[in-house]
């Protein structure tokens, strides 16, 4: 698997390098290198950087930066400020002459993109753009995850993304074959078709426009409750968002006028589980656990 990774990794800088450009003697036929034009738009796009803020920010060696830099100053593109803090440290800017050499690059890399993407439609657009934010955000620096999301009720499409990605992320995580969706399927059919708004509620959470969590409550008696199918994608993971969405179903529970919350879960579930049952003083919780069921595999009461 590791291998195949590698390869796939380099076939794509192989085909993205020759795509945008990359592999003649000068970027986009410029006498710039392509480290040349990213240091370039480094001084033009940060506010009078210094030399050390490029160097951490393109991850290259001092030496090498510095001779570059000397270079541009050499040929009339940059100039630079000694600092009023540090004396030993100067801040740089693009001159006249410098701003119209980048300003050309920047215009014919963008003009370049336009071209490469016309031929898509909107969707494929959307879908591009989507990959690309996935691809940074798996090999750039991890940042700490933004802990912004909505919680909404759900809407015409959502029991399908329900279905989908249980089906999808219980088979990569736990090996579960596909009589899981099967019963996903009917669970979700069946709160559609059963739906009682008074006493039922499911609960869909959005991050950043895409959906990243489930949630159901539904009716198991006039007292008692049933927690199901709550799933938060890996990528949402670690923002509370699990326990959010039980907080919502218990906080819900209560003003429908239910006693008890039940809930069937499985013993691989662990991490899941330690949040399913927040302590509540009004409404009492009861987890049933069990051994996993090749036969009827199940995560939430059934």
């Amino acid at each position: 698997m590791q291998n195949n990774c590698v390869d796939v990794v380099r076939r794509f800088n192989r085909f993205y390098t020759r795509q945008i450009g990359l592999l003649g003697k000068g970027y986009l036929d410029s006498p710039f290198t392509l480290a040349e034009v990213r240091v370039l738009y480094e001084v033009a796009h940060r506010d009078s950087p210094t030399a050390s803020v490029i160097g951490q920010a393109l991850g290259l060696d001092a030496g090498y930066l510095s001779r570059m830099l000397l270079s541009f100053r050499k040929r009339g593109f940059l100039a630079r400020k000694t600092s009023k803090k540090d004396a030993r440290q100067s801040h740089l800017s693009l001159t006249g002459k410098g701003r119209a050499a980048f300003g050309g690059l920047e215009a014919k890399s963008a003009a370049g993109v336009s071209k490469m993407l016309e031929r898509l439609s909107p969707a494929e657009k959307k879908l591009l753009t989507g990959a690309l934010e996935t691809i940074e955000g798996l090999l750039g620096e991890r940042k700490e995850p933004k802990a912004t999301y909505l919680l909404r009720t759900h809407q015409p499409g959502d029991m399908g993304w329900v279905i989908h990605r249980h089906g999808v992320l219980y088979a990569e995580e736990y090996g579960w074959d596909e009589r899981f969706e099967a019963l996903v399927a009917q669970i979700a059919a069946e709160f559609i078709q059963q739906f009682d708004a008074k006493r039922e509620r499911c609960w869909i959470a959005e991050r950043d426009g895409e959906i990243a969590g489930s949630v159901f409550l539904v009716t198991k008696s006039a007292r008692v409750a049933k927690l199901r199918l709550l799933l938060v994608e890996p990528s949402a993971r670690g923002l509370g968002m699990g326990r959010r969405l039980v907080d919502e179903c218990i906080r819900f529970a209560r003003q429908a006028g239910y006693r008890m919350i039940t809930l069937w879960t499985q013993s691989i579930l662990d991490a899941a589980r330690s949040t399913d049952c927040p302590p509540s003083p009004k409404l009492a919780c009861r987890q049933v656990s069990s051994r996993r069921c090749r036969k009827h595999p199940a995560y939430w009461s059934r």
